[in-house]
């Protein structure tokens, strides 16, 4: 079985469940799992790469290319 089968399959058995504690139980291992998968894939900068984005931030800073966190949340709110 293909994992579009698998997908769709369990999506399936997903809509079939009346019981609130195991959608709230899947949803949790679901969000857990990834997690787990996103910081099993971080990998620290090394020196030269966190100082060029240090520039970078202070150069963009310096030249009016930012967006105040004020205006980002009126925008996203």
């Amino acid at each position: 079985m293909n994992i579009e089968t698998r997908k769709l399959s369990f999506i399936q058995e997903f809509l079939r469940l009346q019981n609130e504690e195991i959608i709230s139980g899947l949803e949790k291992l679901l969000k857990k799992r990834k997690s787990e998968l996103y910081e099993n894939d971080l990998k620290p900068m090394d020196l030269n790469q966190f100082n060029n984005e240090i520039d970078q931030a202070i150069d963009d800073s310096e030249n009016d290319r930012v967006i105040k966190a004020a205006d980002l949340k009126e925008k996203w709110i």
